[in-house]
């Protein structure tokens, strides 16, 4: 006979939540003949269907930062997919190479789209995501792609940008942008200008667009990415690390997430 001692213990084990433990898998997804490799990350502890985040990288290429912010996605309780924008799992370590990378797709908008919405569908399709709460995160180059999404009018339900760029030859049109649009820039970033910024507003005022624009006194570009001062020293680019603005951009993001997606 089991003794009442031992049946506490296992009623209070029952009880007690399941470990989280965030997961990850490496997909392949399409976009015309171009075969795109992407990381997949949630928990596998969270039951059911949760939102859907996407994730753009840098101009380096889907490398560790990207898939390493998609795995505290998961975290979170989200299912995030780190994307490939550049194709076949490209990355780049000078940044040469990633120049010619992100501008044969950020230069191409039709081509960007299309990368764009085949990993949203290949997100949307896994068994752990609610099809209809989906989100996306983009840093410099990948910041630059989820304003150009929203700018196009893609039907999901917000967009992040972290030091990403903000100048486009094709504006957003009135009426156009149909999702939240949260922002966050280094003000002493040399990448982006002033003008650049108020341009940047002034269209999405003028869009009637829902967004937030946070600017970070004293950060300069790839202030999110701790990887940043080294890539810096290495090339002599304006990059810096910085603590306190990663913090809260961080912070404010997971608001943000949290906003969008009770309101979905």
């Amino acid at each position: 006979m089991i003794s009442r001692t031992v049946l506490l213990f296992l009623s209070l084990a029952i009880c007690l939540p399941v470990s989280a433990e965030v997961v990850t898998e490496e997909l392949t997804y399409r976009q015309g003949d171009t075969v795109m490799h992407g990381m997949l990350a949630y928990d596998n502890a969270v039951s059911g269907k949760r939102p859907g985040i996407l994730v753009v990288h840098e101009w380096w290429g889907q490398n560790d930062y990207p898939r390493e912010r998609a795995r505290m996605l998961a975290a979170l309780g989200y299912t995030a997919l780190a994307v490939d924008m550049y194709g076949e799992g490209r990355t780049a370590t000078h940044p040469d190479d990633a120049g010619k990378f992100a501008g044969a797709v950020g230069g191409n908008l039709p081509l960007a789209r299309a990368r764009f919405e085949a990993a949203l569908e290949a997100l949307r399709a896994q068994p752990t995501v609610a099809a209809d709460d989906i989100a996306a995160i983009g840093y410099c180059f990948g910041g630059g792609v989820v304003i150009n999404m929203a700018r196009l009018g893609t039907d999901i339900d917000g967009v992040v940008s972290y030091h990403g760029s903000l100048a486009t030859s094709q504006p957003a049109a009135s009426g156009a942008v149909k999702t939240r649009v949260l922002v966050f820039n280094g003000a002493d970033d040399p990448l982006v200008k002033p003008e650049q910024i108020e341009a940047f507003k002034q269209e999405m005022d003028a869009a009637g667009a829902d967004y937030t624009f946070i600017n970070y006194p004293g950060a300069v570009h790839g202030f999110t990415n701790p990887g940043a001062d080294e890539k810096g020293r290495e090339f002599g680019l304006p990059l810096a690390y910085d603590a306190e603005a990663d913090e809260d951009s961080w912070a404010r993001t997971q608001a943000f997430f949290k906003a969008i997606f009770s309101a979905s």
